[in-house]
């Protein structure tokens, strides 16, 4: 096989990757939403502001992606790539359905019933990051913001950077879900201890199922 056809058997191969990794990160935040324990700090922004504008979930995670996106592409283009646009147009519909189907089947799920999807979430949304930094075709928009800031404008170290916006946007996510008439015991539905979890504890399984699982099959002739 030449080194062309092996280049775009790689392409395919990386792209069908970012798919997979995306839908599976998309299901992940559905069961997320079923447990009702807390999401990742950018879908608490994304929950909030969800419970206050009346637009379907999927139309408006379009809609705060592509401001992101331009964003990105004023300051810096390098960390868009195929795999954003795959996160943007999808990941929110995904969702949508997800949540939508499961609360057919889970109804009114008790604290042990949340817990399990909540620790299925947590599984699940590491084996699809996986994939989907494995292939390596971009960021999502909420991730090049964090890069750019550090990177583009030299402003901090990453690690750092990102706890900022995170904590950022867990904050404007409370804040929006109590503007749209939210009760403070609720909040922990949508910045609760798998928000906590999802921001400090995912590392070391993505780079798991990075080693073991996602590398792998990329490698793989």
């Amino acid at each position: 096989m030449s080194n062309e056809a092996k280049s775009k058997k790689e392409l395919v191969k990386r792209i069908c990757m970012s798919f997979f990794g995306v839908i599976v990160c998309a299901i992940s935040v559905g069961i997320f939403k079923i447990a009702a324990l807390g999401v990742d700090p950018f879908q608490s922004f994304m929950a909030g502001l969800d419970s206050l504008i009346p637009l379907d979930f999927g139309l408006l995670y379009i809609i705060v992606n592509a401001l992101l996106l331009i964003f990105a592409l004023v300051f810096d283009r390098h960390y868009i790539g195929i795999a954003t646009f795959i996160n943007l147009f999808l990941l929110g519909y995904i969702t949508q359905f997800t949540y939508q189907f499961l609360q057919t089947v889970i109804v009114n799920p008790s604290l042990l019933i949340r817990f399990a999807c909540l620790v299925i979430g947590i599984v699940i949304i590491c084996f699809g990051s996986a994939f989907y930094m494995t292939a390596d075709l971009g960021v999502s928009t909420y991730d090049a913001v964090a890069l750019i800031i550090c990177n583009t404008w030299k402003k901090g170290k990453f690690q750092y950077v990102r706890i900022i916006t995170d904590i950022i946007c867990v904050f404007l996510g409370v804040v929006l879900f109590i503007l749209a008439g939210g009760k403070l015991s609720e909040v922990p539905t949508i910045a609760g201890i798998g928000t906590i979890i999802t921001a400090f504890f995912m590392g070391p399984l993505i780079e798991f199922f990075n080693v073991h699982v996602a590398r792998p099959i990329l490698k793989n002739k």
